[in-house]
């Protein structure tokens, strides 16, 4: 009876191990971002392998686009600037896509197609994150520098390409003072003015006084 006993104790752990659910697989992670559209080449990919901080640079500007909301409605067409499809990559097979408008009126957008890889959902356009277009850029894509909306630099950094007239202290140090003085001089000309017409009133009361 002991001898039985130890066996049942014994093979235990092994029938609870044989029971027990295996633990969920992790999902897979995105391992590439592509950007498409009319520039020289057509196609940029960019792996995280290769190039991990402008990877997760790039992954920022779409990944929170998969389960929101929309946040804004299509603009018209002469005022969305050009646009350029990014593709989010697991293993060179896509997961997520969208079309970004870095340069449309009134700030970037983004735009969910109903149909994506993974099955289809809820299209909508959204309001994009004002680093879109210098993320852009930093890929590769052709757009002009705007370094007053970068956090910090990937590589040897973003003002590479920024002309010096663009982020010129003194310039914009002139160009401030140069709207202070007309704006004093606008408000002595309507000062002065008044004070005529003040004249001008009291003049004629005391003719007619």
């Amino acid at each position: 009876m002991a001898a039985g006993l130890a066996l049942s104790v014994g093979l235990a752990p092994a029938v609870a191990a044989q029971a027990a659910p295996a633990a969920p697989k992790a999902p897979a992670k995105p391992t590439a971002v592509q950007i498409a559209g009319k520039f020289p080449g057509d196609k940029i990919v960019v792996q995280q392998a290769e190039r991990a901080d402008l990877f997760k640079r790039l992954l920022s500007e779409v990944n929170w686009l998969a389960n929101t909301s929309p946040t804004t409605s299509r603009p018209q067409a002469d005022k969305m600037g050009p646009k350029f499809v990014v593709t989010v990559l697991i293993k060179d097979k896509a997961n997520q896509v969208y079309d970004l408008y870095p340069n449309a009126a009134g700030g970037p957008r983004a735009y969910r197609p109903a149909k994506q890889p993974t099955g289809k959902k809820a299209a909508g356009w959204f309001y994009g994150r004002l680093t879109m277009s210098e993320s852009l850029r930093l890929s590769g894509v052709p757009l002009k520098a705007k370094p007053d909306v970068v956090q910090g630099g990937i590589g040897g950094g973003v003002g590479e390409d920024v002309a010096v007239d663009e982020v010129d202290p003194v310039k914009n140090v002139n160009g401030v003072i140069s709207d202070f003085r007309r704006l004093f001089l606008l408000n002595t000309a309507v000062l002065v003015v008044i004070l005529l017409g003040l004249g001008g009133i009291a003049f004629l009361i005391r003719r007619r006084v």
